[in-house]
């Protein structure tokens, strides 16, 4: 989704209005408010998230205000200087090019603001909230993984979040060097995603996927010293396999970044390496369609615990769909394709989530429409793709944290059970296990 110097030689309209640098901020501030949004909904619903992150008891809970609350307060903090920023951005430079230019100064000092503001402690502006998330960032910047009773789906949850943030970082990156270029440089000119070489940014955008690979090679080191402290696999952890499974859908995402870095510099270098253009491209196609339908049925299948490709398998073939062996509840109680437990209110709220999670992992293939195939290297296709992203992974993380909440329950968790024991405090155990229990709209 790099921008391409033949469609838009020149500084284009979208750039004109939201340069680069703002266009990453917004999306980082838009952040912060779908994670308030995410913890104000799942509290609603009496999902006790601080709990499943091992975030730590408010000082004063009766007076303290909830954390929604404080993430709000920090949204709200960040918004009204970017809006003041891009007012002033724009009252200055008039979408003159030259002026847009001239004015780059603006939106990185925005960014420096942006970077402060999470740094500063201001009490009222969710202070121990930006405190434990700047801790985990420093622990999972180098693929580590807190224990399982010490905050390590706070640390999944956060790594996942960074995949789907990792084009935003590498803008960030290019806005940036193209600041420090040189006295010719500008923040806000046309983005060159080669500056600081071809192929420093792929590098970048790969950061965040090659995170979680490590975390699951981490998971699959503990569930096999484990067996071996114990003596043998248990039922319950299995062998590790899953997660040496997980970190292969990780890595399937590199194949895609290398040979999209190929795509962009093919022009320059193609009779170097070999490979021409339609090869090329037919790599590219299997690459990402691979990595597509691998996320995608990770997505359902483990991260949600859903049984949608089993009761779909099971329909085709006629066969009836086996029970949790734990489960009591007749196989029509459960929705087809779901789970028994389901905490959100309606079945139709999970089908939309499938049916989103599906169309938004395959934008891509707006490439292979002859009238949409240049949509993704213009400018605001790009920032479009990015926000759509950004906006999946915000959907996914309701289910994400609410399935952990049904495994917990399956375990004990949230009815009496203290923070660490059952299912969280387990090292590992395998995705998709647990069902437990009748649904909630029982």
């Amino acid at each position: 989704m790099d921008g391409d110097p033949s469609v838009e030689p020149e500084l284009d309209s979208f750039s004109l209005t939201l340069p680069l640098p703002y266009r990453a901020a917004l999306i980082i501030v838009l952040g912060v408010w779908a994670w308030g949004a995410n913890l104000h909904y799942l509290s609603l619903v009496k999902i006790d998230v601080p709990s499943l992150l091992h975030y730590p008891s408010r000082a004063s809970p009766r007076t303290d205000p909830p954390h929604h609350l404080s993430a709000y307060r920090l949204a709200t903090l960040l918004t009204i200087p970017l809006t003041l920023s891009l007012l002033l951005f724009w009252l200055l430079s008039r979408r003159d090019p030259t002026l847009v230019i001239h004015y780059d100064y603006l939106p990185i000092a925005y960014l420096v603001l942006l970077l402060s503001l999470f740094l500063l402690p201001l009490r009222r502006f969710s202070s121990s909230g930006r405190t434990r998330f700047l801790t985990t960032l420093r622990r999972i910047s180098i693929g580590g993984l807190a224990p399982s009773n010490a905050g390590k789906f706070g640390d999944i949850l956060l790594a996942d979040v960074l995949t789907s943030y990792a084009k935003i970082i590498a803008d960030l990156f290019v806005s940036l060097c193209m600041f420090f270029s040189g006295p010719d440089g500008s923040a806000t000119a046309r983005p060159d995603r080669g500056c600081g070489g071809q192929y420093l940014v792929p590098i970048i955008i790969a950061i965040p996927s090659l995170i979680r690979l490590r975390q699951c090679l981490i998971e699959y080191v503990r569930v096999r010293n484990h067996n071996i402290k114990n003596g043998g696999m248990s039922a319950q952890t299995g062998w590790g396999g899953q997660h040496l499974a997980n970190a292969l859908k990780y890595a399937s995402a590199f194949p895609v970044i290398i040979l999209s870095a190929l795509q962009r510099n093919l022009s320059l270098d193609h009779e170097d390496i070999g490979v021409t253009e339609t090869t090329l491209y037919r790599l590219w196609l299997a690459a990402v369609f691979i990595n597509s339908v691998y996320s995608f049925y990770w997505d359902v299948a483990k991260d949600w615990d859903l049984h949608l490709f089993t009761a779909v398998h099971q329909t085709l073939t006629g066969t009836s769909l086996a029970l949790h062996p734990h489960s009591h509840a007749h196989p029509q109680a459960t929705p087809f394709g779901l789970r028994e437990r389901l905490v959100f209110p309606r079945p139709a709220i999970y089908y939309s989530a499938i049916a989103l999670d599906l169309l938004l992992r395959f934008t891509w293939s707006l490439k292979l429409s002859p009238h949409l195939d240049h949509f993704a290297d213009f400018e605001s296709g790009i920032f479009v793709m990015e926000a759509l992203e950004v906006g999946r992974r915000w959907m996914w993380i309701f289910l994400r944290v609410e399935t952990e909440w049904v495994r917990g329950l399956g375990m004990g968790i949230g009815m009496g059970t203290s923070r660490g024991e059952g299912l969280l405090g387990q090292e590992e155990v395998l995705l998709g296990d647990y069902s437990g229990g009748n649904s909630d709209e029982d």
